[in-house]
């Protein structure tokens, strides 16, 4: 009989895509507030591989990604997700359209989890509305896409992003390891 334990906790990060700087910076000192201090702000990204945004928040969409610091049980991630749902809605328009899409997920050694409100096959359910979508999964020393993972996050260079915030996990364990001795 398997013992049940707590996983190790997770490294917070989120997907900003949005068509306007300022609202990157506003939402992102949002998120601060609300989640703690970032770590790490990714170059600017172009976002071309869809138009499924394209009729709510319009074209020369453009993504950041960010980490936080702190890292977050993995059990969090349905209330991040409707914290960073609050959050789209403060910046929408008074139409209700999307300013800034925020996709918040975590990743652990052994896979990258984003959080979403659309279930699948392959989107196990939380709760209060929220799947889990397994999106990378960690082989070979490097994530690898699953065949389902959305084209972007296929792209080699956000598998390097991955990989790199994989090693700063590693170092956040570590310490978090050595504080508890």
């Amino acid at each position: 009989m398997g013992k049940a334990r707590e996983p190790e906790p997770a490294k917070l990060f989120m997907s900003l895509i949005t068509s306007e700087e300022d609202l990157l910076k506003r939402g992102m000192k949002d998120l601060v507030e609300i989640f703690g201090g970032i770590d790490f702000v990714s170059d600017v990204l172009p976002f071309s591989f869809t138009d499924y945004y394209a009729q709510e928040m319009g074209n020369n969409l453009f993504r950041r990604f960010i980490t936080f610091s702190s890292l977050i049980s993995r059990a969090l991630l349905p209330e991040v997700k409707q914290r960073t749902n609050t959050l789209e809605e403060k910046y929408s328009t008074r139409a209700g359209h999307r300013k800034i899409n925020i996709d918040p997920g975590y990743l652990c050694l052994e896979n990258v989890i984003l959080a979403t409100t659309k279930g699948y096959a392959h989107r196990p359910y939380l709760r209060e509305g929220i799947y889990a979508d397994l999106t990378l999964i960690y082989r070979n020393k490097s994530y690898q896409p699953l065949e389902w993972t959305y084209p972007d996050y296929r792209q080699l260079e956000v598998i390097r992003l991955f990989n790199q915030f994989r090693k700063t996990y590693l170092e956040d364990l570590k310490r978090r390891s050595n504080r508890q001795c």
